[in-house]
């Protein structure tokens, strides 16, 4: 409310209830946005902030509590719950809406909400609008300006307060170790989505029975499509398995990626590509400090899998030239990591004025390179054809540097071996 200034109103709706087919709807799931705020997880709901009103500063629009719709569906808060136990100043039924919100904007300055996110709404906010407008000659002031709340909202949520960090934190734990039961359920003959499933299984036995997006079980050559979800293949041995996988704690994400053998031990080649990325994911961690800017991570993971390619014979020339030449994109075409929160590619701006962010205390970031060399590759000895590796960790940046938030899972190769061979 500082940033919004007085005067001035922020409106924030949630998120809508989807139909998945007929009268089936997929998963409730909050607006990231709408949640940070206000903590109330239903649709049909909008937060008003309006910053000196004497009447109260927060007012939440909501359904009423209907008590047959609590028989087929559940509870739902109602608008004493709206004022009782999320803290709002002021409830009104979300039916209301269009008769009461124009009278909260009459006379503000300037309205900040999530523009072009949700066209219907902002359909509705000009038609508030030009409402207040067409009543002018009775003395009525529409707002002259209206803004977008991300750039607020959105600084807000990239530095996590130490409650979120609990939650990350659950979530970090809980997906580390499914990784780990995934990595000793493992075995030739079984398919991708069995892996999945003990992955959810883990997940949901453990209070979290969201996944903070669809989970990537991707054996051999499938590795090499980045955002590979099917799942359907059949685990062979000689092959990697690459799970890119994480669980949901109270909309806060985790996002882990390990690769690992089917058969339990690394080959030649899977050991030389997997212990460059490896080694590249060290070197970019130990970038990540207060101050750091935010590309050193990703240009020192580059330089030592540039380094590494050519050493591998993968990639001839000099190496300054072939970074300069972004000739490492072949096999490493994305960045090396994202924010993370409560959702898993999070919101923050990653430059400000052209130019990189510096990591701050409280800000949380994934480290991910990777290597994929894709089977139809005749560039390249048939040996490294068809593999593609990614090692992942969630990092927070502390005040001493940082800390890896799923350091639990193994990721050496001894570590990994040791661990598949022990079952």
């Amino acid at each position: 409310m500082r940033r919004i200034g007085h005067g001035n109103i922020a409106l924030i709706n949630s998120a809508a209830a989807r139909t998945r087919n007929r009268d089936v709807d997929y998963p409730f799931r909050q607006d990231s946005d709408f949640y940070y705020l206000t903590g109330f997880n239903e649709p049909d709901a909008l937060a008003v902030f309006m910053p000196g009103r004497e009447q109260g500063e927060y007012v939440l629009f909501c359904r009423e509590f209907d008590e047959k719709k609590a028989l087929w569906e559940g509870a739902h808060a109602g608008l004493e719950g709206a004022t009782q136990h999320f803290d709002a100043d002021d409830a009104f039924p979300i039916t209301d809406l269009d008769d009461i919100l124009p009278g909260m904007l009459e006379g503000k300055g300037k309205v900040f909400y999530p523009m072009g996110r949700d066209s219907e709404f902002d359909h509705s906010i000009l038609e508030w609008i030009n409402h207040i407008r067409s009543q002018s000659r009775s003395g009525l002031v529409a707002p002259t300006e209206l803004s977008a709340i991300e750039p607020i909202l959105h600084d807000m949520r990239l530095i996590k307060s130490a409650a979120e960090l609990t939650l990350m934190r659950r979530a970090a734990e809980v997906s580390a170790q499914a990784h780990i039961k995934a990595m000793q359920t493992c075995k030739a003959g079984l398919y991708e989505y069995q892996i999945e499933a003990e992955l959810i299984y883990h997940f949901a036995q453990n209070g979290l029975r969201a996944v903070a997006y669809p989970s990537i079980v991707a054996s051999g050559k499938n590795a090499c499509t980045l955002h590979y979800t099917e799942n359907t293949g059949k685990l062979k041995n000689g092959d990697l398995l690459l799970i890119d996988a994480g669980a949901e704690c109270d909309h806060y994400a985790a996002d882990i990626t390990r690769t690992f053998p089917v058969s339990g031990r690394f080959s030649e080649a899977q050991k030389q590509l997997y212990q460059l990325v490896l080694d590249a994911q060290a070197a970019a961690i130990a970038e990540i400090k207060p101050g750091a800017a935010w590309n050193l991570a990703h240009d020192a993971a580059v330089e030592v899998l540039t380094k590494g390619l050519l050493n591998l014979g993968l990639l001839k020339g000099r190496l300054k030239k072939l970074i300069k030449d972004e000739k490492y994109k072949t096999f490493y075409m994305h960045r090396t990591g994202h924010w993370l929160g409560m959702d898993v590619h999070d919101v923050g701006d990653y430059k400000i004025n052209q130019e990189w962010r510096p990591l701050a205390v409280g800000m949380v970031l994934t480290v991910e390179p990777g290597l994929y060399i894709p089977p139809t590759c005749k560039t390249v000895d048939e040996k490294w054809r068809g593999i593609g590796i990614r090692i992942e960790d969630d990092v927070l940046v502390t005040a001493q540097g940082h800390e890896i938030l799923t350091a639990t899972v193994p990721k050496s190769i001894d570590e990994i071996e040791a661990l598949m061979q022990a079952n």
